[in-house]
């Protein structure tokens, strides 16, 4: 073998060694996200650096599953038709994805969007949304930010006091009507 095909061969020796490496990343990432939390996270829901080395490359988070985001969609629509209101209930995932919007039967074509981006604001500030209107008085371009809606009606879903999902209701004649429905929502999680 000449030193020209054996450097060839190292050569493509080590390509396949770091293809195949970054394939079982992959999957080992992949395996982490659908695994539930396990030990070495952080009461926030964070990770710590475990014994693994491959561990400090990666982070776990806690979502809410789909058929909990609709209980609390439709707790809060709920809620809000036993007191004849007419809403719609958004609930979003830790990075503002909606999981599920319900529009109840007469809420307004606004209420759609407007649930969403107080569920979405919600998760982002975990806080109400309510606490959160009073912040622009000091900050007014907070409401320039991309998906946000600054009127009440939004709470967090929390897990170990971190953020996991977010609450929206619009579409009742005040906000603290639509935050009242979404803290139904969020008591059905509980239940």
């Amino acid at each position: 073998m000449t030193h020209h095909t054996m450097t060839h061969t190292k050569k493509r020796l080590a390509a396949t060694a770091a293809a195949t490496a970054l394939v079982v990343g992959a999957v080992g990432v992949i395996s982490a996200q659908a695994a539930s939390p396990a030990a070495g996270t952080t009461s926030s829901g964070g990770a710590t650096a475990g014994t693994d080395p491959a561990d400090r490359n990666l982070t776990r988070s806690t979502h809410l599953t789909v058929a909990a985001a609709t209980k609390a969609a439709q707790a809060g629509l709920d809620a809000a038709a036993e007191e004849g209101q007419k809403v719609s209930v958004a609930v979003v995932d830790r990075n503002g994805n909606t999981l599920v919007t319900l529009r109840g039967d007469g809420a307004g074509p606004q209420s759609y969007v407007s649930a969403e981006r107080k569920a979405f604001t919600a998760v982002s500030w975990n806080a109400p949304t309510s606490s959160l209107a009073g912040r622009l008085s000091q900050a007014p371009n907070l409401k320039d930010i991309p998906g946000t809606l600054f009127l009440p009606g939004g709470v967090p879903v929390q897990s170990k006091g971190a953020p996991i999902a977010g609450i929206g209701v619009a579409g009742a004649p005040s906000g603290d009507l639509d935050e009242k429905f979404a803290r139904a929502g969020l008591a059905a999680l509980k239940q």
